[in-house]
């Protein structure tokens, strides 16, 4: 398990990114003032420093700079300020990437990972990319491998794109439990349900016809009136 200090001020977006970033086998420890974080930084010996810009204290960029000086691991800046000069900045202080809060959760574990490699591979240490630490589960005919990402289906593999899979893999761990539309949003994209985002039911929609669930009467994936989706693990047998 790969363990990150996040430095960000908002109680809200570091639950939610650290309780993603957690259900990807890596562990979180959230610091919400620039000028304390230096020191859990030294203390805790992260395998990556995430930080945002605007913070108490001390800000981001001052950090990063102060911090390269004393530790040599990946430092990502994941700011909501999206400019040229502010990215150019970062990088001459000492970061190694400048990322959007507005970067679907998925592409950000991506880009962290991909950092976590790198500067395995530049230290000459063994990595192993832990996508899940979950094996394989399955549900009758239905199997989900979230290390190769494959799902099979009565002996036939069904292709699923990125958010498909993630979508499938979000409601398969919550087996039996109704997830409404803001808990699968916030699990998946980072953000709240607004009211009107019918993003998840045409993916739930998408999801049950590539798993031959029946349109007019789902049973495979439930549709629980007013309360969200279920999906049902004894319903894969035939």
């Amino acid at each position: 398990m790969n363990k990150i200090v996040f430095v960000e001020d908002e109680p809200e977006v570091g639950q939610l990114i650290a309780a993603y970033l957690g259900r990807h086998d890596m562990e979180v420890i959230v610091e919400p003032r620039g000028d304390r974080a230096q020191a859990v930084i030294m203390c805790e010996q992260p395998d990556l420093v995430l930080l945002d810009i605007m913070l108490p204290g001390k800000d981001g960029m001052t950090l990063c700079r102060d911090l390269r000086a004393q530790w040599n691991g990946p430092i990502v800046l994941l700011t909501s300020l999206d400019s040229d000069m502010n990215h150019i900045l970062s990088l001459e202080m000492g970061a190694n990437d400048y990322i959007l809060k507005t970067t679907p959760p998925a592409v950000l574990l991506a880009r962290l990972r991909l950092h976590l490699r790198q500067h395995a591979a530049a230290s000459g240490e063994a990595f192993a990319p832990a996508l899940t630490p979950h094996k394989v589960m399955t549900f009758g005919t239905l199997s989900i491998d979230p290390v190769n990402r494959q799902v099979m289906l009565g002996g036939a593999e069904v292709s699923l794109s990125t958010a498909d899979f993630d979508l499938l893999w979000e409601l398969a761990t919550h087996a039996g439990q109704i997830m409404d539309r803001d808990a699968l949003l916030k699990n998946l994209r980072g953000v709240s349900y607004d009211g009107l985002d019918r993003s998840v039911d045409v993916a739930i929609s998408r999801l049950r016809k590539k798993l031959l669930d029946n349109a007019t009467e789902p049973f495979r994936i439930k549709t629980v009136r007013n309360k969200g989706y279920l999906f049902a693990p004894h319903a894969w047998e035939s």
